[in-house]
């Protein structure tokens, strides 16, 4: 028979989500919890679109997962295999079982790189990179920084993405180095774009498409990488409105793998039936499961029907952790998550398009009649400079 422990409340996955949550919920007098995190490193993933573009290195992404690990917190250096929310028990990788007063699932997205043909060979290759994975961050930047004529392409997956913005903004930043170096006449950019329009919400998809123009962008919308030739450099856009295809040979690719919840959590039961995605079916305002009221989720690994964001994640922490106490007194949750998303698009080195919107993609300014998606000097310091400081002084400490 395996080990067995129990906690309070048992956290999966020591990112943004797990380490919020676990910090606030402490503040709150919460007793005995523990986050089940492998790595030994947590990183700033909105700064990998920066390392990339040749605007941040790469230590400032990444911190030891002990130094963030909350105090009065117990870290557990392994991955969660099973789960019987029947039962109250998560079985880890090592064989060792937990029990658990309430259960939170939030161990982010997995990386389906396996789902284009040939996509994680290109990526690996000399010519190939991708800002979605952290060490290939900065492969990123020194192959669009040395790129001098030719072909780079960018593309998007369709399905759910962690801040799916996140996929144009290498692009941005290399189109105005280029520019700056007055290499951007010889170089042909692509960028593939699975829906509609370039992202979605208005105001922002005007700002963003007079970037586009201004660089002299080709824009590919209703379409998405169908494979890759890495031998002979090449890639195959599908046109999801026809279904023709494209060839391209490209000189630089950055792309942007599709993505699910882990294949282990997709085997449990918490996702709802027909969820390929494999996410945690919860109500999406309390962020409670809808058959299980002790077990929890937030963030990109939930069922909820927001951009997959951190500023999105920001406002559930708050909402899940305060429901969980009033749920642990017996209480019924009152708190609820409005949908709120945001994605600082980096459009040049110095400037930044601010979109928020709410789950239907409309605009959810965070100051009512200020045009912050406007682009500007000013949302660029927040991002940049602001944001990071922000994160690993106030959210992981469960304060903002």
């Amino acid at each position: 028979m395996p080990d067995t422990t129990h906690h309070e409340v048992l956290i999966i996955g020591g990112g943004n989500a797990g380490i919020s949550l676990a910090a606030r919920l402490h503040r709150y007098g919460v007793p005995d919890i523990a986050v089940v995190e492998p790595k030994d490193h947590h990183l700033y993933q909105p700064l990998f679109s920066h390392i990339a573009g040749g605007k941040a290195k790469a230590a400032e992404a990444i911190r030891s997962q002990a130094s963030v690990t909350p105090p009065g917190v117990e870290w557990i250096r392994d991955g969660a295999l099973v789960i019987n929310a029947a039962a109250n028990t998560v079985t880890l990788d090592s064989g060792e079982q937990i029990t658990y007063g309430h259960l939170v699932v939030c161990p982010g997205l997995q990386l389906d790189w396996d789902k284009i043909p040939g996509l994680e060979a290109a990526v690996h290759s000399p010519f190939g990179a991708s800002h979605y994975e952290f060490a290939l961050a900065p492969k990123a930047w020194t192959l669009l920084s040395s790129l001098k004529s030719g072909t780079a392409v960018f593309t998007m997956p369709s399905g759910p993405a962690k801040c799916a913005g996140a996929a144009q903004k290498p692009m941005y930043l290399a189109c105005d180095y280029w520019k700056e170096h007055g290499l951007l006449d010889d170089i042909r950019v692509v960028m593939v774009q699975p829906y509609p329009t370039v992202y979605g919400v208005p105001g922002v998809d005007e700002e963003l498409n007079r970037k586009i123009a201004e660089y002299g962008i080709e824009l590919r919308l209703d379409s998405e990488l169908a494979a890759v030739d890495p031998t002979a450099q090449t890639v195959l856009i599908r046109n999801n409105t026809d279904g023709t295809t494209e060839e391209l040979r490209y000189d630089v690719l950055n792309a942007v793998p599709p993505q699910s919840a882990p294949d282990w959590l997709k085997a449990t039961d918490l996702p709802a039936a027909g969820n390929d995605g494999g996410f945690v079916e919860v109500d999406p305002e309390t962020l409670r499961h809808t058959r299980y009221p002790n077990v929890w989720s937030l963030g990109d690994a939930a069922a909820t029907t927001n951009s997959k964001c951190g500023g999105a994640l920001r406002k559930q922490t708050k909402v899940l952790a305060k429901n969980l106490v009033a749920a642990r007194k017996g209480a019924a949750p009152t708190e609820k998550y409005n949908g709120y998303a945001v994605c600082p698009f980096t459009v040049s080195r110095s400037t930044v398009v601010f979109a928020e919107f709410d789950a239907g993609y409309r605009p959810m300014p965070t100051i009512p009649k200020v045009p912050t998606w406007k682009e500007s000097r000013a949302s660029w310091v927040v991002d940049r400079d602001v944001f990071p400081q922000v994160y690993w002084n106030l959210i992981l400490k469960g304060r903002a």
